[in-house]
């Protein structure tokens, strides 16, 4: 049970796919301007991460490998983020439209995020058991949350602030963010 804390943990802090690993920067930049879809964005992503584990995983383990195919890994998983993330985009087309219209592009991006990729990746060079890499994935994704709604916030701060005019927009954006990152940066004795 420590272990499975610890994975989890270590998803959120130590090994955070966003501010450690700098994967899924896309729309950590692009959604994290607004607290409301910087959260839908990562639940969203939360979802495609978990699910894309408990699928990926078994099709790696009992069919890739055992065929000799775990060569064809990638492609495999990124087929099924895909389909799980036009899942997801349905559903928020059919029974969500605002956010589906605030996420705009970001949404289908999931698809190509590479820290969805990344964290199916991932768990079989730690060689993470099945439960292990479940832990692991929805860490991973709270850790993404975690990473979204600290730099909304700091967004949203940056919004109210006189900034000169060479650094205004995306330079103190990108300021900001490697100051949140280098944060994370202090958890990483805590977790071996």
């Amino acid at each position: 049970m420590n272990n499975l804390i610890t994975i989890f943990l270590a998803g959120i802090l130590t090994e955070n796919m966003v501010l450690s690993k700098f994967l899924g920067i896309c729309p950590f930049l692009g959604v994290s301007k607004k607290l409301n879809t910087a959260v839908s964005m990562s639940l969203a992503v939360i979802f495609v991460m978990v699910l894309s584990t408990l699928v990926t995983y078994p099709i790696y383990a009992n069919i890739l490998v055992p065929n000799g195919l775990d060569y064809l890994q990638t492609i495999v998983f990124i087929l099924v983020i895909a389909a799980l993330v036009q899942l997801v985009e349905i559903f928020f087309k059919r029974f969500v439209p605002p956010l589906y219209r605030a996420l705009g592009i970001y949404l289908p991006l999931i698809t190509t995020n590479c820290a969805v990729l990344g964290i199916t990746l991932l768990h079989f060079t730690k060689e993470y058991n099945f439960v292990e890499a479940i832990v692991n994935a929805l860490g991973a994704g709270v850790g993404f949350l975690v990473a979204m709604v600290l730099f909304a916030g700091i967004r949203s701060k940056l919004e109210t602030c006189d900034i000169i005019k060479p650094l205004n927009g995306l330079p103190i954006t990108l300021i900001a963010a490697s100051i949140v990152a280098l944060s994370f940066l202090g958890f990483s004795g805590l977790v071996g």
